[in-house]
């Protein structure tokens, strides 16, 4: 009986450190791979802006709990109205008087045409419509959303400094500059996984407007931060918004809680440069999409798939049209099929402008950015643009003809 008790306790003993051995192994295994994963510790500046997160907040609390206490209409879209309370009273609490379909169905509120969070109190007499999916706003503000979900992980990945993060078509995207070390599309699965705890969570986005001497307080860390602050905002007061530990400057608005996010797939990475000029810093991007059900992912996928057999670049390349060469990615290379279809082409187009009337011109392809200064599209396509400085002013290279014809 003894011999057979020592027998097992040994037994236990080497179980226990062939099992320690293989974590080990694994752990090496992961490290000498590049693998990433989540940092422990957190980066020192996600404790002390949270820190100062909840010290504003609480001021904040004190603030509406001063708020008189007054008695709003809200009108609805078929012109009925709802009694609520000014600074208590939410969109989402009206939605939900209506049915709890509603409520949990909407993804944003429109008050007074201004886009407003679900959980934001109604601040007046207003008209109110509740959003759902189908609603191109609705859509971008999920996406916004995702783009926090998908930069919170990040840096509970990466660690760096967040810069922006937008939806754009179909998704969203957000820039860290991370210069340790490149992102890579084997890190993706990393992302998702923590994006799905995330989401879990249900952590709620939460909206505070500040000033700007405490938005500098709180992300002096953070050098990119700090220059739209001093570069970007012109007002007194702005915003910023939390889910869990990222906090982030933000006009918002966003979904309820991250747990309205229900699929998410991190699509791919890239490189790209600081408001899009090629003399600042360089950036890492990394692009999502999201939506509220799991079986809409899938839908988008199966299109994506279908698209990719489509896909003009693999069919020109098989059919020896064109081909690309990483000297010149964002220009393809015509061969002599290729060339054929392109000459004949344009000899039709310039033949249509004969025949309806139109004379051409030919414009230059490099601009002063005062030109769309002037025009207003540098408010808007700036970070997108391709930049550059001549002398002492930026140039750009035109994205669209106008206004340069």
């Amino acid at each position: 009986m003894g011999d057979t008790a020592a027998e097992d306790i040994q037994n236990l003993n080497i179980n226990e450190k062939s099992k320690t051995k293989a974590m080990k192994e694994k752990k090496k295994k992961a490290e000498d791979s590049g693998a990433v994963s989540e940092l422990n510790p957190w980066p020192e500046f996600i404790k002390k802006r949270i820190t100062l997160w909840d010290k504003f907040k609480q001021q904040h609390a004190e603030e509406l709990a001063s708020k008189p206490d007054m008695s709003v209409v809200v009108t609805l879209p078929d012109g009925k109205t709802v009694e609520a309370k000014a600074w208590k009273t939410t969109p989402y609490d009206v939605a939900k008087g209506i049915s709890q379909g509603l409520a949990d169905s909407t993804i944003i509120a429109r008050v007074n045409n201004e886009l407003w969070d679900l959980d934001r109190p109604l601040e007046g007499d207003c008209k109110l419509e509740l959003l759902r999916w189908d609603n191109t706003d609705a859509q971008a503000v999920f996406w916004h959303s995702s783009a926090h979900m998908l930069g919170e992980a990040m840096e509970r990945v990466y660690g760096g400094c967040l810069c922006y993060g937008p939806p754009i078509d179909e998704g969203f995207y957000y820039d860290m500059y991370y210069p340790e070390k490149g992102i890579s599309s084997t890190d993706f699965h990393v992302l998702e996984g923590l994006i799905k705890k995330i989401a879990k969570e249900k952590q709620p986005f939460e909206r505070l407007e500040l000033t700007k001497e405490q938005l500098l307080e709180m992300f002096d860390y953070n050098p990119f931060k700090v220059r739209i602050l001093k570069e970007k905002v012109n007002t007194p007061t702005t915003t910023v918004y939390r889910c869990g530990p990222l906090i982030d400057l933000c006009r918002g608005p966003h979904v309820r809680h991250t747990g309205k996010v229900k699929a998410l797939k991190v699509t791919k990475n890239s490189a790209t440069y600081w408001e899009g000029k090629a003399d600042a810093e360089s950036l890492q991007r990394i692009y999502g999409v999201s939506f509220p059900e799991p079986k809409q992912l899938k839908e988008w996928e199966t299109i994506q798939e279908e698209a990719a057999k489509r896909d003009h670049r693999k069919i020109g390349k098989e059919q020896e049209l064109f081909f690309f060469h990483e000297l010149s990615p964002g220009s393809c290379f015509f061969q002599p099929r290729g060339a054929h279809i392109y000459n004949t082409l344009v000899n039709f187009i310039k033949e249509q402008y004969r025949v309806r009337g139109f004379q051409e011109v030919v414009t230059p392809n490099m601009y002063n950015s005062k030109l769309w200064q002037t025009s207003g599209h540098w408010a808007h396509y700036a970070e997108n643009m391709f930049s550059f400085d001549v002398e002492k002013e930026t140039f750009a290279l035109k994205p669209m003809n106008c206004p340069g014809h």
